[in-house]
């Protein structure tokens, strides 16, 4: 048996160790509109809140979500690009939008961030005064290709439903799942991709408290929480992630 001597042995722990810890952390990317990052001062985003539920010793969390932003809107303004050009191997991005969708999309203020309905691949072809051209395409074309973009880099791509408005019918909150919510869950599962039901997880929530106790998470409107909503979000987007245990995302969560 040839005997390898202590000192070697000692270096090739020493470079084990290194090697290790030397490896870059990996980074969760988040995409959105102001539910996921808002001015943090009376309206917040869960995607703030939601930094202090991972273990960041262990994972990056980059937000880098923008009010006011459609899934046009951020394509179209190099947001996506990016974040595209940081993903790397192992990171993982998370994306929710379908607030900022609804206006019909053309070359007025009002349109200027509104996408066609549906997941399908029909466009829209606009010509700016400027003479700029654009093509505009669906809601899920959009969220498809977040996806596609996300696995070219493998990295692991989660798509969430929007949150919840602070909409109630006869004692039950309104639920996205007849639109965007629907869409984006229909577009995950034809890219199989990971899909959080973020609207249905703290609609349940909203359901069981009531109309006036939810009311005090909307301080200016029915859309954009306060700190504490944004944390009640934050929460339903970790129950949602454990639910599957498949997304490697839930081993950097905090136990």
């Amino acid at each position: 048996m040839i005997k390898i001597p202590y000192k070697l042995l000692a270096l090739a722990a020493i470079v084990g160790i290194w090697a290790f810890a030397a490896q870059p952390k990996p980074t969760l990317f988040l995409i959105g509109d102001s539910t996921v990052h808002n001015n943090d001062k009376v309206q917040w985003g869960w995607g703030t809140m939601i930094k202090s539920l991972f273990d960041t010793s262990r994972i990056n969390i980059s937000n880098n979500a923008m009010a006011g932003r459609s899934t046009r809107t951020f394509v179209k303004e190099g947001r996506w690009h990016k974040v595209d050009s940081l993903l790397k191997p192992g990171d993982f991005v998370m994306m929710q939008f379908g607030h900022n969708e609804g206006s019909v999309p053309d070359t007025t203020k009002a349109g200027y961030r509104g996408v066609l309905k549906g997941t399908g691949d029909e466009v829209k072809e606009l010509t700016w005064p400027n003479g700029t051209h654009e093509t505009v395409h669906s809601y899920g074309w959009y969220i498809r290709q977040f996806i596609r973009d996300v696995k070219a880099k493998h990295a692991t791509p989660v798509v969430l439903s929007m949150i919840p408005r602070n909409e109630f019918r006869e004692g039950k909150v309104l639920r996205a799942d007849k639109d965007y919510g629907l869409w984006a869950r229909e577009v995950a599962q034809q890219e199989g991709a990971y899909f959080v039901d973020l609207n249905q997880i703290t609609a349940d929530k909203y359901d069981q408290w009531g109309a006036d106790s939810v009311k005090r998470f909307f301080p200016g409107d029915h859309t954009h929480t306060n700190q504490a909503g944004a944390l009640v979000n934050a929460e339903s987007v970790v129950a949602g992630l454990k639910a599957n245990t498949k997304i490697d995302l839930v081993k950097y969560l905090k136990k």
